[in-house]
């Protein structure tokens, strides 16, 4: 793995996958985490701040006859490291290895702002990770993102994507934007023809 690493971005296939989806109506954060963020982050400020992150994603060992090894994205973390960092192995054990992709960059945008209110006041908030396995048996990640909305579609379009963890430190960040930039449609009071029509949909 470590020979493939140093080796120059090779051309990458694409694999199908699912992605599950769901809507999320109402957006509550725990008030520790949204006052853990002081002052509000405007457009101007979004566009010029970004978290820097680092994926790692992990290699499998199968003993099966369909296939020898699986490969996924496995969490994120902080990227602390230089600039232009290689990728490094991080964990390597019988049947498992780990390695560690820095480089990578979150940033916000108002386009996608519904995508972000889904993933915070989901169950699980993610870190969306779109990654392409390379014919030197090295699954590289290509690209990630916070937006709900942009991760179904990559999944959609048959790109391999993976959700890990969010990053708690990107909550609150994340949360003062969608505040700012996004007003969930309140839900539609429904309509009847008459009075008649009401009684018979069991409303009084």
């Amino acid at each position: 793995i470590a020979a493939v690493l140093s080796q120059p971005h090779a051309a990458s296939r694409k694999e199908m996958t699912t992605f599950k989806s769901g809507i999320w109506r109402d957006f509550r954060l725990n008030p520790e985490v949204r006052g853990s963020y002081n002052g509000c982050v405007n457009e101007d400020l979004a566009a010029n701040r970004s978290y820097r992150l680092a994926v790692i994603m992990q290699r499998t060992a199968l003993a099966n006859r369909w296939a020898t090894e699986q490969w996924e994205a496995k969490g994120a973390v902080r990227d602390i490291g230089e600039a232009g960092a290689a990728p490094r192995v991080i964990v390597e054990r019988e049947g498992l290895t780990q390695v560690l992709f820095p480089g990578f960059r979150v940033s916000l945008t108002k386009d996608e702002a519904e995508g972000y209110y889904l993933n915070l006041t989901s169950p699980e908030p993610k870190l969306f990770v779109l990654w392409r396995a390379e014919e030197g048996g090295v699954a590289r990640p290509e690209r990630i993102s916070v937006s709900y909305g942009e991760g179904t579609r990559w999944a959609d379009s048959g790109e391999q994507v993976d959700g890990v963890p969010l990053p708690a430190e990107l909550m609150p960040w994340m949360a003062e934007f969608v505040e700012a930039n996004y007003r969930p449609e309140p839900p539609k009071k429904k309509r009847y023809a008459s009075r008649r029509d009401k009684g018979r949909m069991g409303h009084g």
